[in-house]
Order: C-alpha cells, then structure tokens, then sequence
C-alpha cells in the first residue's frame, strides 16, 4: 500500500506547471477524487497552505477552510511510535519523502496516517511549492489487532525455531554415534561431516530463537560458536586455535553458506592437517575493514596433496561455496602448498552481504 501511494504521490510531483494546474478546475477535481489526502502550500512570501483536497480534510478532520490560508501549525496529529516524539506540524517542514507514521485523533478515535513530504522547485532549482501527502494506514483498534498477530506469529515462529534447533542437535548427536560404530573408516567420516553441517545450523537457528533477533545475524558470534562445536567435537591434542572476529552484521542467506564453509575447514583442518605431526596452529580472522569483511581459515599443516583442490568439485561443499559467492557476490582465494598448510580467504563487500541486499 505504501508503494502504490508512493506511486501517486510521484505523479503529482511530475506535474510540470503546479501553479498553473491548481487553477485548472479539472486538475482540482481530479485531486478531490484521489485516495489520497493532499495539501500544499506556496513557500514565498510566507508559507501558507493554499490547498487541500477532500481526503485531506477527511483524515485530518479539519475542513479546507480552516486549512487553506494557514500555516502547518494547524496541522494535528503526532508520531505514531510510542518513542517518537515528533509533531506532524513540525515534521512535515523538517524532513522529506516518506516520514513515518502519525496518529490523528478525531470523534470516532485516533487514525494512523502514512505521511509525506516533499518541496517542489521551478526549473532554476528554487524552492516554490511545499506537498505533504497523506494515506490511511488504519484506525488505532486494527492496528492494536495487526500487532497483537505479529507478536502471536513472532512467539510461534520463535517456538518453531527452538524445536528445529533441539531436533537438529539431536540428530547430530545419533549421526556422531552411529559415526563410532561403523566398521569403514570412509563412511564413518562422511556421518561425521554431516553431523558437522546440521551442528552448523543448529547454531544458525539458535541465534535465530533468541530475544529480539530477526533476519540478521552477527556473523563474529556466529563464527565463533561454530568454531567452539568444532574444537570440542573433534579436539586433536597440540592443536590450538587462533581465533580473532569483529562484530559484523550479515544476512541469514550469508551467514548460512559461510557458516558452512567454516565448519567444513576447520574439521578438516582438524581430522587432516596435522597427521603424523606433534601439533599446530588453525586461523579463525573475521576482520572488517573499509570494504567489506573477509573470513580468513589456515592452518600450518601439510597441505593439499599433488593435483588437490578445494573446494572438489561436484561436491557439497563445492555447492555451498556457489552459494556464498551468489548470495554476497563473495571473492575466494585459496593458498596452498604441500607441507606449508592451507589459508582460504572469502571476502564480500558490505552493500552485497547487509540484511536485504
């Protein structure tokens, strides 16, 4: 709804000549009709409003007369928001395009109006015309209703995470037992990996059910709980983990795929990097800078073999970094020489990886 009034509201401000239409008859008519509410005010010499439409006095419940000729002062209503403290009078002369919402109370009770406001200049580029547009919202007992839903769905959804979570943590645990008790030692692994990735986003859904979280995550918590998982599923005696995360805040759809690859590294790292080796060091860097984030994974162990890649294609963990490079357009980079270790670097930048990008 607000994007269609949006649109309307762009109409109007196409109109070439608005002095000259709003002493167009027709174009008048035409504004009466909209469902949208409309007032503008000339800027020079004193600004004062000089017209308003039906809907305008409808919403506000003013009439044009006790409008027209005046000043924006006798504009009612405030912000909708509890927290926020702005009179429309004073916000539709301070702030531009969408403002928010606002709180209008008339003899039937409050409405809430969706607002806008916008200066309309000449071809110079000088200011002449004020338009402030209004459009229900809905009344003060529908919108009690529609939040009192949303924080209904919001518990569910909540409740509904908090039983994937505990379902995936238990099927991790039988994967991981199962894993103990088969004979080969190549299945074996493959239950354990998988353990690993549903142990991943067992994570994922318990940031998810937390208080006040929504689609964004902080990829430096993230990261940091799935290293711990790995470190305690899979502790390897010498081996120490060099852990250093900035706060970094991503999308679910990038938190996912490069929670993923992290866990794939480091128990790879841990189940072969260090074979036949007293110990060594893994990276964990998450560090932020002016372009973005970069997720840095090494270890000083043996390496890739001879004609080894990674990601191996065709595999899962292939498919999960395409997936990271489609959803944050991420770069990357992997290092590796036999007997020096392995160093994969994975950077996005910030406008690809923010919540609704």
């Amino acid at each position: 709804m607000i994007d269609e009034n949006a649109d309307k509201l762009g109409a109007l401000l196409d109109t070439p000549d608005l002095a000259a239409a709003l002493n167009n008859e027709r174009f008048k008519q035409f504004l009466d009709h909209v469902p949208v509410a409309v007032a503008i005010s000339e800027l020079h010499p004193s600004e004062t409003i000089t017209y308003a439409n039906r809907e305008f006095e409808r919403l506000t419940g003013h009439s044009i007369a006790e409008i027209e000729g005046k000043s924006w002062r006798a504009l009612p209503g405030m912000a909708a928001n509890e927290d926020d403290e702005r009179l429309l009078r004073d916000a539709v002369k301070s702030e531009s395009d969408y403002i928010g919402e606002f709180a209008i109370g008339q003899e039937a009770g409050k409405i809430v109006v969706d607002v806008w406001s916008n200066t309309i200049e000449d071809e110079d580029g000088t200011p002449l015309f004020r338009l402030v547009a209004l459009a229900l919202a809905g009344n003060e007992r529908e919108l009690d209703a529609r939040a009192t839903a949303l924080k209904e769905k919001d518990e569910q959804l909540r409740e509904l995470q908090h039983r994937v979570k505990n379902n995936l943590q238990m099927i991790t645990a039988l994967i991981r037992l199962e894993a103990r008790n088969v004979q080969d030692d190549s299945t074996g692994e493959r239950f354990d990996r998988l353990a690993g990735r549903i142990g991943a986003l067992a994570v994922l859904y318990d940031t998810l059910s937390q208080e006040n979280a929504d689609e964004r995550i902080d990829l430096s918590i993230y990261l940091g709980q799935i290293a711990t998982s790995v470190m305690a599923a899979h502790a390897t005696e010498g081996v120490r983990l060099n852990m250093k995360l900035d706060s970094w805040i991503a999308s679910v759809n990038v938190a996912m795929p490069a929670g993923l690859v992290v866990n794939e590294l480091l128990t790879n790292a841990l189940k072969h990097a260090f074979l036949d080796r007293d110990g060594g060091t893994i990276t964990l860097h998450s560090l932020v800078d002016e372009f973005g984030c970069h997720i840095t994974v090494a270890d000083n162990g043996v390496g890739l073999g001879d004609g080894v890649v990674w990601p191996k294609p065709g595999k899962l963990g292939a498919i999960i970094v395409q997936s990271l490079k489609k959803n944050a357009a991420a770069k990357v980079a992997v290092d590796s020489e036999p007997g020096k270790g392995l160093k994969v670097v994975i950077s996005f930048a910030k406008a690809a990886a923010a919540p609704g990008a």
